[in-house]
């Protein structure tokens, strides 16, 4: 684990792999973060973690040397509900990042409308306890009514939790995005329990997206993450018109397991074999999402 004077973490590699796939002319890296730099955008008081500066200068770096074109920046956990370094993201971007904000549910038209104009396309509610205190779902669902036309809610929420979530979710009347598809166990395979509970939320629904992302979290055998290749191909290829991909760079809390980047990238193949699959996968599906207007 590598800390810097202030003892905080870095948990992203200096030295990635260079990807054997190479994405489609304007491919979206469509979950992302940024940190700081924390001396324009100090980390909130209740951060569960405090990392390095990782900011919009090395995120557009990697995502040019990794072959893609844009970038959905999700506000990372450490920065609460001050969404001042993602806007600050995605005004330095030049029109290639819009991004996803984590508010507080009083939060203002005003306010919501002025996220807009900057780039902001949904709101993040976290479900996991480990990186929040409190998710109030009364609330959750006040603001998730209040959103600017266009706007979506990604939840973040453990596999574990997702029938007691399931009235909260379908009380939700905007589209979904399930963030890393409810960390399902992708030990268990396709057939697994975690992955039929999931495919029946995405059943009861046609406006719920999903993000194949992190076989480092989700594949605890480690690279090169065969049962997530295998777990997660199936759904990709049955629900080609819902499925989002991204780096999670830089890697929020793997600092004692850095992924290689490169190595994230050449998962795309393997999960979406086919050339129109990855299309819908990495440009199709985020550009609807994201840059509809």
């Amino acid at each position: 684990m590598s800390l810097d004077a202030a003892g905080r973490v870095r948990s992203w590699t200096l030295d990635h792999s260079r990807p054997k796939y190479v994405p489609p002319s304007g491919a979206v890296d469509a979950h992302c973060h940024v940190f700081g730099p924390a001396d324009r955008f100090p980390f909130s008081a209740k951060a569960k973690y405090q990392p390095q500066d990782a900011g919009p200068n090395q995120l557009f770096a990697l995502r040019d040397r990794l072959g893609f074109a844009r970038n959905v920046i999700v506000q990372a956990s450490c920065h609460g509900t001050d969404n001042a370094a993602t806007l600050d993201a995605i005004a330095r971007s030049g029109g290639m990042a819009r991004g996803v904000a984590v508010v507080d549910p009083a939060i203002s038209e005003d306010e919501l409308l002025a996220m807009h104009d900057g780039g902001i396309r949904g709101i993040r509610f976290n479900f996991l306890k480990r990186l929040v205190d409190d998710a109030p779902k009364d609330r959750f669902l006040q603001v998730a009514a209040r959103l600017p036309a266009g706007w979506h809610v990604v939840v973040y929420f453990e596999a574990d939790i997702l029938v007691e979530l399931r009235p909260f979710l379908d009380a939700i009347h905007v589209p979904l995005v399930i963030d890393h598809m409810g960390r399902s166990d992708v030990t268990q395979g396709p057939h697994g329990a975690d992955m039929r509970a999931f495919r029946a939320l995405i059943e009861a629904r046609d406006d719920i997206h999903f993000k194949v992302t992190c076989p480092d979290r989700l594949d605890p055998a480690g690279p090169p993450w065969d049962d997530f290749a295998r777990a997660v191909a199936p759904l990709v290829s049955d629900y080609p018109d819902r499925a989002l991909w991204g780096t999670d760079w830089p890697h929020p809390n793997m600092q004692h397991a850095i992924p290689d980047d490169g190595a994230l990238v050449d998962m795309i193949p393997r999960i979406a074999p086919s050339a129109a699959l990855q299309r819908a996968l990495l440009i199709d599906n985020p550009m609807r999402l994201y840059w509809a207007d």
